[in-house]
């Protein structure tokens, strides 16, 4: 249920109002816009008598959530959410970011040198797998927590913040220091991790699963926020259909839709989507186009010797083409 706030109404009604709610043992969810004020409130919200409600002088209007998903709803937070990420980085509300880097941390020396390569390019954010989940059980699987130390050395020389992905709550430790907690595909209803993260006070970036639907990533968030932690940057990574040429089917009305049912930010992996380098930048470009408040980009200094996803990965030259062209796509929207 949400209860709309009539504009001049005095803080200390306000929070007369919010321990009335929290008195029946409901949760209150406080949205201060330019506007107004919206309270989202969770929980059995059928006690509530609305009729009393509304006849408040400071209650504009009461309007019952059917959406299963509360916290994630664009009617508890009207506006866009800004997600801080670290280093003055912000996701969202008019904050757009670059995420560039290796699919994989493969020594110090290669995610030093792409770091560098790609701050001078353009990028926000550094990205790089020291857990890595395959398909096969031979294949690389990261070199774990010492990638993580060698994600902060880069981290250190270049001041990008780092993105990197978390498998096991157990590992949490190990991303103390790490400015924003990736989930993958395959941990998209992960819920145990989920709700450990929601404990946390870190963003996550979550990735919509490759068989999952727009309103199943909804409730992961839920889950998150659920827990507190309301940092939460939604990724389109693209999903598994009939179609084989590329590597997933990159589903861009994620992005409108997303922004039309939540206030959270949306973030576009046009690598994962198609699977081919090729493909990357003119689904980047289109991305930008549809709204996205962000790109994440894999980029490797020699894809050829990559270890992991070489097939899509661009080289840093190739990236930053790929960053003045979202620019002008940028300015030309603004322009608009």
């Amino acid at each position: 249920m949400i209860t709309v706030i009539k504009p001049g109404t005095k803080e200390q009604q306000l929070e007369s109002l919010i321990k009335w709610f929290k008195d029946q043992g409901l949760d209150v969810h406080v949205s201060k816009g330019h506007y107004q004020t919206v309270l989202g409130i969770v929980g059995d919200t059928g006690r509530v008598d609305i009729d009393l409600l509304e006849g408040l002088d400071m209650v504009e209007r009461v309007q019952r959530v059917s959406d299963p998903f509360k916290k994630a709803n664009r009617k508890f937070h009207p506006e866009d959410s800004e997600i801080e990420c670290g280093g003055g980085v912000k996701i969202g509300g008019g904050s757009f970011a670059l995420i560039a880097g290796p699919c994989s941390v493969e020594s110090k020396e290669q995610i030093t040198l792409v770091a560098r390569e790609v701050k001078e390019a353009g990028a926000s954010l550094l990205r790089g797998g020291a857990f890595k989940p395959r398909t096969s059980p031979y294949d690389f699987q990261g070199l774990k927590a010492e990638g993580i130390e060698m994600l902060l050395e880069a981290k250190k020389e270049t001041g990008l913040p780092i993105v990197t992905e978390i498998m096991n709550a157990e590992h949490l430790p190990l991303f103390e220091e790490v400015d924003v907690i990736q989930v993958g595909a395959r941990n998209m209803q992960n819920f145990e991790l989920l709700k450990e993260l929601g404990r946390t006070d870190k963003p996550i970036l979550l990735k919509r699963g490759l068989a999952n639907t727009l309103k199943e990533l909804l409730m992961s968030a839920e889950y998150i926020m659920a827990g507190g932690n309301e940092k939460i940057i939604f990724c389109e990574r693209g999903i598994r259909t009939f179609e084989t040429y590329t590597r997933n089917t990159l589903d861009l009305s994620a992005v409108p839709v997303l922004k039309e049912l939540s206030h959270l930010p949306v973030v576009i992996d046009p690598s994962h989507a198609t699977g081919k380098a090729s493909l990357v930048l003119p689904m980047a470009l289109a991305a930008t186009a549809a709204g996205a408040d962000g790109l994440m980009i894999e980029v490797h200094n020699d894809p050829a010797k990559a270890l992991c996803d070489g097939a899509q990965s661009l080289t840093p030259a190739r990236f930053e083409q790929l960053a003045k062209q979202v620019s002008k796509i940028r300015e030309a929207m603004a322009d608009a």
